[in-house]
């Protein structure tokens, strides 16, 4: 049951951002800000997403070097730029997290970039199911491994976290025991305080700081 209503409210999520691209919203000319309030509104126009429970996001060029938890000055959008999206709906009680990267013009390195963070998130997931017990801690360090096999930094302070029904499990400012991060000792295979099995999103943040451009994927892991 759980597991089917993230895969639906994922699924809607995706098809919002598809939308974005399908109306040319992703276009230079514009700011960070603007383009995150035309897909608020697209959002309620298409699905009635009112809520979110996170901060939407929406970076470009130097920005999307910068993880979570900052609040970069509002960049316009650029010829040539790059940018991501990670958003976190509420689709009737259900979370969704899901990020995507756009490369506007045809910067190969930017393209690159794009298409490394959806394949190492690939990867991660395959070496996640083969596993029956993983830390947050190992995890972590291999999802890190990955950027490095992959030619770039890891941008995140972490790679993952939990999910469920809103608002999901949560724990006191300096627990990461509900994160992939370095700080979590425990099994992400564990169910949780009911006995239930967790839902895990993981997220891929590869930077290359000397070129101030970064990228991000990110969706259901389990």
């Amino acid at each position: 049951m759980q597991k089917q209503r993230l895969l639906e409210a994922e699924g809607i999520a995706a098809r919002l951002f598809g939308a974005a691209e399908e109306r040319g919203l992703i276009r230079p000319g514009k700011t960070e800000k603007q383009l995150n309030t035309e897909i608020f509104q697209l959002a309620e126009e298409l699905f009635g997403i009112e809520k979110y429970w996170h901060k939407r996001i929406v970076r470009s060029g130097s920005n999307t070097l910068l993880p979570y938890d900052e609040n970069p000055p509002d960049l316009q959008i650029m010829d040539d730029d790059i940018l991501f999206f990670d958003f976190g709906p509420i689709i009737e009680d259900w979370e969704a997290d899901y990020g995507r990267t756009y490369v506007i013009g045809n910067d190969p390195v930017k393209h690159k970039l794009r298409r490394d963070i959806e394949s190492a998130w690939q990867e991660g997931k395959a070496w996640f199911h083969e596993r029956t017990a993983v830390t947050g801690a190992e995890y972590f360090a291999y999802i890190e491994s990955l950027a490095r096999q992959y030619g770039w930094a890891f941008g995140g302070e972490l790679a993952g976290h939990l999910i469920g029904h809103f608002p999901h499990e949560r724990l006191e400012p300096g627990n990461y025991g509900l994160y992939v991060h370095p700080g979590n000792p425990n099994d992400m295979y564990a169910p949780d305080a009911e006995g239930k099995k967790r839902d895990w999103i993981l997220e891929i943040h590869f930077v290359d700081r000397e070129r101030k451009i970064g990228g991000f994927f990110e969706q259901l892991l389990t």
